[in-house]
């Protein structure tokens, strides 16, 4: 590309940085991204905070290199203007530490970074698609990066964002932190939504997702029918699909087109699939799946909803927790049908986590627990859990211990 204006957008967004506003502390681990010689990769859905986190992570150098490639400017920018960049850098100043963001936009990237490497640089880099960036490092830098996963706010990451204190549980400060808690579960944690309260804000992320990051990325050319598959799974996240059945709903031709399709979702951070727990891998594969979304405002802003759809916004928050906290998760199915939502090894010990909103009427109580028990028979050794709106208790039964927790004290680790 002109180096003119290459030269011009390393100028213009260095004074845009200047500017940038710390932002909200993430409760992400940066300690070993700040100490290691290794690579620091930041992956996630657009704009959940990564330019934010690499921008907070800057505070801790005296002199650095910046380049955002999710400017319309560097459109032809390819692998040959990497040797010009580095030129247009050391031209202003000497540094060996450099912040790329959304790097995987430029075919060939990994060798560049892989060079910077072996010549010594502190190399920090940010995208928004899992795969691209998982298996080009896979292949080119093994062994030689750290990754941090960044989702929207946590719950408790929307409550220092809101000033909420959770040291001191007294009665106002409990209902405060469920007002909140409220609001959470609907509108979700897009930092820059709750920045400006701005609702058109996340339809433009889920365009910008499904037109630029997916649609124009891998050629998908029937449009229409992408689309509507997205609407379907956002609309009936939590359940379980296959993609046979899917092909007949939604008049798609071929289930590995379905897959395809919801694999490229997944590579966006927009949906995932979560499997049946089994002790083959193939039945693992083959079995039906379980979807969940990033995040309740963008689901409620883009699915039809049938309802207030309490008990599956709870689900999914639980879900996308369980994510960020990195765990290894299933759902499970017992040998009768008796569904527990999650399941992951951990410790030596199950987890068996069920999700209801409320719990007040015995027959939902009583369910509940049925398929706890009967879950914490096949897998022995086990943990019991019933995650709800605002109940806590012990329930004793079989012998077994079911904690019944809040979701706000689960999601605060109280």
């Amino acid at each position: 590309m002109k180096l003119d204006i290459l030269e011009e957008v390393v100028l213009d967004q260095k004074q845009n940085l200047a500017k940038k506003e710390i932002g909200l502390k993430r409760h992400a681990d940066t300690v070993k991204a700040l100490t290691t010689k290794q690579i620091t990769v930041i992956s996630g859905i657009r704009r959940c905070g990564k330019s934010t986190l690499l921008w907070q992570m800057m505070q801790n150098f005296d002199a650095f290199y910046y380049l955002n490639f999710d400017d319309e400017r560097l459109i032809n920018f390819n692998t040959e203007d990497f040797r010009e960049l580095m030129i247009i850098f050391k031209k202003q100043h000497e540094a060996s530490t450099v912040f790329f963001d959304e790097i995987q936009n430029i075919d060939g990237w990994e060798r560049f970074i892989r060079r910077l490497f072996d010549e010594n640089f502190k190399i920090f880099i940010t995208g928004s698609n899992s795969k691209l960036l998982s298996s080009e490092l896979a292949t080119h830098l093994t062994g030689r990066y750290i990754k941090i996963e960044l989702y929207p706010f946590s719950f408790a990451e929307f409550l220092d964002f809101n000033h909420i204190d959770t040291k001191q549980l007294s009665s106002d400060s409990k209902a405060q932190i469920i007002k909140h808690f409220d609001e959470y579960l609907n509108k979700g944690g897009f930092p820059e939504y709750w920045k400006y309260k701005d609702e058109e804000f996340i339809k433009r992320v889920y365009e910008d997702i499904i037109y630029k990051d997916l649609i124009a990325r891998f050629k998908i050319r029937n449009i229409s029918q992408f689309k509507k598959l997205s609407h379907f799974l956002f609309s009936n996240f939590t359940g379980e699909i296959s993609y046979n059945s899917l092909k007949s709903i939604l008049g798609i031709k071929s289930a590995n087109t379905i897959s395809e399709y919801i694999s490229a979702l997944q590579e966006a951070y927009l949906l995932f699939e979560l499997y049946k727990f089994e002790f083959s891998l193939k039945k693992q594969y083959t079995s039906n799946k379980k979807i969940y979304a990033i995040d309740n405002g963008i689901r409620n802003q883009v699915a039809f909803r049938f309802s207030e759809d309490k008990g599956k916004l709870l689900e999914n928050i639980v879900f996308t927790e369980l994510m960020r906290r990195q765990k290894d998760i299933y759902f499970h199915k017992t040998k009768t049908g008796k569904e527990v939502d999650f399941l992951y090894f951990e410790n030596n010990m199950y987890n068996l986590i069920q999700v209801a909103y409320d719990i007040s009427d015995p027959r939902t109580a009583d369910r509940e627990t049925a398929s706890l028990l009967e879950a914490a028979k096949e897998t022995e050794n086990s943990e019991l859990y019933i995650i709800t709106y605002n109940t806590q208790e012990i329930i004793t039964a079989e012998n077994k211990t079911i904690h019944v927790i809040p979701v706000w004290k689960w999601l605060l680790n109280i």
